[in-house]
């Protein structure tokens, strides 16, 4: 069999320029992380795979290799025919991997080979990814990084978003998260990736911004939603001067009702988060948000949470070191923003 490897540092190097990259773990493990921009083409199924493992332990490794080739064979050539219509579009060679550069890419690896189709066996296989980003955040190795932050509905995705269009190196931790990072911030929205992918997600962001002598983001919590921010990245962030945005209750509401749309759909899915508020404003104001939620008064229980929950909540932790800059108009507004980023970042020098 052809054997052809490549080592991490090069494979993510080829990465970079758009060399495709092939997951051929089983659907269940890719789903719950992988490399991101890699594609799955599984060689087992997971219940092939739970299978392999139970004959591995009962029986012996060789019955099981036995029978992972008898399952194999038949599915060769539709494998083949998945890589070379993924590869469309890529230069170099298709880098394939498994767990941790085993006899599952290895055989790919030897087949794409043989039929012609130029591939590589990532060594290490998605172990070594693995901890290579855990490594990336076990150390404070990254630019200073800016915080916008401000009360619940100013707007500060929108002026993320707004600022990544016009060239600043941004990280939108809540659209990695798949999460609005707040009690309500999974509503309307997939589920979140899980935590390790979310992390192998953030360590792709700051790969692709390596050049960047500083980072933008938004200011959140440790979590967002079920997903935890890595603990130094999150340090990080509170190093940094704070660009606190502000703008009109009436203004913050009309967001956040934007934000949410078919609210009426959501109703139901409201009322779970909003009793979980009861230790905090006790039973009587969770009985009045309720009765608002019943009504479909969505105006009024988004300024009631935002008065009696969210202000009060955000405004305990208003961060000495704070640039303030008004959001209205909101063109204006993100003019300011990207001014005042200039100048702490001396851009506003060169």
């Amino acid at each position: 069999m052809i054997q052809a490897t490549i080592e991490l540092d090069k494979a993510l190097a080829l990465r970079r320029k758009g060399t495709l990259l092939v997951d051929v773990r089983t659907p269940a493990e890719f789903a719950e992380t992988s490399i991101p921009g890699a594609v799955n083409v599984p060689l087992f199924s997971d219940a092939e795979r739970a299978r392999i493992g139970t004959l591995y332990r009962q029986q012996g490794k060789n019955v099981a290799r036995k029978v992972g080739i008898e399952l194999v064979a038949p599915k060769i050539p539709q494998l083949l025919e998945q890589i070379e219509a993924a590869r469309q579009g890529h230069p170099g060679p298709v880098i394939l991997f498994c767990w941790r550069g085993g006899m599952r890419s290895l055989a790919l690896t030897s087949f794409c080979n043989l039929a012609g189709i130029a591939a590589r066996q990532l060594v290490g296989g998605h172990k070594a990814f693995r901890k290579h980003v855990c490594a990336c955040f076990e150390t404070k190795d990254w630019p200073p990084i800016y915080v916008l932050r401000g009360l619940t509905g100013v707007g500060k995705t929108r002026v993320l978003q707004v600022l990544e269009q016009q060239g600043y190196p941004t990280i939108d931790l809540e659209g990695l998260a798949n999460h609005r990072g707040s009690a309500f911030g999974a509503l309307g929205l997939q589920p979140q990736p899980a935590q390790k992918y979310f992390e192998a997600l953030l360590w792709d962001r700051l790969d692709q911004l390596r050049e960047a002598n500083y980072l933008v983001t938004e200011g959140e919590s440790l979590h967002i939603g079920r997903l935890l921010v890595p603990k130094l990245f999150h340090q990080a962030m509170q190093e940094q001067t704070s660009l606190w945005l502000t703008a009109s209750l009436e203004t913050r509401a009309r967001v956040i009702l934007e934000d949410y749309p078919a609210l009426d759909q959501l109703r139901e899915q409201f009322e779970a988060p909003i009793r979980a508020l009861k230790e905090r404003l006790g039973k009587q104001v969770v009985a009045e948000l309720l009765d608002l939620l019943e009504a479909g008064d969505w105006q009024s229980l988004v300024r009631e949470l935002m008065i009696r929950y969210y202000d009060p909540l955000y405004l305990h932790t208003l961060p000495e070191q704070r640039l303030e800059i008004g959001l209205e108009p909101f063109v204006e507004g993100v003019a300011r923003v990207a001014r005042a980023l200039d100048r702490l970042t001396g851009a506003a020098d060169t």
